[in-house]
């Protein structure tokens, strides 16, 4: 599955514990990534200065569902399930 344009939900719903460039401690869940433009696309997108996580993360129906909103949902609650 390709990502969709302006979705970024995976750079917005999951925590990321890892440093990202302009955010040396990571990010909090729902937190905007530094790293999103302002057509919500990954300015370090293929760079090695992209953190592992991200580059390992893979879209799919599992994770993003048919729409941005339901990506959202999935991931929010993914992230709460793994945060106990």
């Amino acid at each position: 599955m390709e990502c969709r344009d302006s979705c970024a939900a995976c750079c917005i719903s999951p925590s990321i514990t890892s440093s990202i460039p302009g955010m040396p401690a990571g990010k909090m869940a729902g937190e905007y990534c530094v790293q999103l433009d302002e057509d919500l696309k990954c300015k370090i997108f293929g760079s090695e200065l992209r953190p592992e996580v991200c580059a390992a993360f893979k879209a799919g129906k599992d994770v993003c569902g048919e729409s941005r909103e339901q990506a959202m949902l999935i991931l929010t609650q993914l992230e709460k399930l793994t945060s106990l």
